[in-house]
């Protein structure tokens, strides 16, 4: 058997920070949870965005994309903002 040893491959991405981190916002009451579900990268050429999600809430609520922060670990928000 031969193999195809001319084969072209794709240079390796350098990786690159999320433009966006995707929250999945769901309001109980007057309180509101927060989830990170994703992020967001901007295209090579600037004309969209991937989004990848590591889960899609199902109960209803929002997804909210926002900056990230240097502590994601909860975001900061108003309630001008969550109401967007």
């Amino acid at each position: 058997m031969t193999r195809n040893t001319n084969q072209t491959r794709k240079p390796a991405r350098e990786f690159a920070p999320p433009a966006y981190i995707a929250w999945h916002v769901d309001e109980k009451g007057t309180k509101k949870y927060w989830t990170r579900i994703g992020a967001a990268w901007r295209h090579q050429k600037g004309e969209g965005l991937t989004l990848q999600l590591d889960l899609v809430p199902v109960t209803g609520g929002r997804i909210v994309l926002r900056v990230p922060k240097v502590d994601e670990a909860t975001p900061e928000t108003t309630e001008e903002e969550v109401g967007a």
